[in-house]
C-alpha cells in the first residue's frame, strides 16, 4: 500500500466536517468551564478563555482518533495484516507500527469467525436469510454486546465488534468498584 494523499479540496471538505463535528462538543466544554451560563453568554469571556475551551474540545477529539485509530489497525491485525502493512498504511516503519500497536498484529484465530482483541472475543456470523452480517462478543470487562443482522459485510460486522471490544477492555469506561453495564 502507497501512502494515502489528500487533494485541497478534499481536505477543506474534511476541515468543514470536522469543524461541525466539533461545534457540540465545543459547547460542551465552554458550557462546563463558565460553570453552566446560557448559550449565548457562554461565549461572551475574554478571548483566551473561549479559545483554550475550543483546545479542549480538540484534546478530546484527539484522544479518540487515537483510540479509533488503534481499532482500525486490531482490526486489519485480526485480518491478517502484519505490522510492515500497517506500518505502510500509517506512513512509518515496521518497528514503527509494532510500537504503535503493539496488540494489533495477533495470531490466527482458532476458528473462522472469530475475533480475539483487546482481551475479549467477539463471534461473526452470516444471517443466511437476509444476507447481512451480526456478530457476538464479550468484553475484558464481562460485558456482553451484540449487532442484529444486516451488517453488510464481515468486515463491518468485525470493525463492529472491534469498536465494542475496544471500548470494552479491561477497566475502559468505568472507575474502580463500578460495575460494568450491558451495551
Amino acid at each position: 500500500m502507497t501512502s494515502v494523499e489528500i487533494t485541497h479540496e478534499e481536505r477543506a471538505e474534511l476541515a468543514t466536517a470536522l469543524l461541525g463535528a466539533l461545534d457540540p462538543l465545543a459547547a460542551a466544554v465552554r458550557s462546563r468551564a463558565s460553570g453552566g451560563l446560557s448559550a449565548e453568554r457562554m461565549w461572551n469571556a475574554e478571548p483566551v478563555e473561549v479559545a483554550l475551551s475550543v483546545l479542549s474540545a480538540w484534546k478530546l477529539v484527539d484522544a479518540e482518533v487515537k483510540r479509533l485509530t488503534a481499532v482500525a489497525a486490531a482490526t486489519a491485525g485480526s485480518y491478517g495484516a502484519g505490522y510492515e502493512q500497517l506500518g505502510a498504511a500509517w506512513g512509518i516503519t515496521r518497528q514503527g507500527a509494532r510500537k504503535k500497536w503493539p496488540e494489533a498484529v495477533s495470531r490466527p484465530a482458532a476458528r473462522p469467525g472469530a475475533l480475539e482483541l483487546f482481551g475479549g472475543t467477539a463471534e461473526l456470523a452470516e444471517d443466511e436469510a437476509s444476507g447481512g452480517w451480526r456478530w457476538t462478543a464479550v468484553g475484558a470487562d464481562g460485558v456482553t454486546g451484540e449487532a442484529p443482522t444486516g451488517l453488510r459485510g464481515r468486515e463491518e460486522a468485525a470493525a463492529h465488534a472491534g469498536a465494542f471490544l475496544a471500548a470494552h477492555a479491561e477497566g475502559v469506561g468505568r472507575t474502580e468498584g463500578q460495575e460494568p453495564t450491558e451495551a
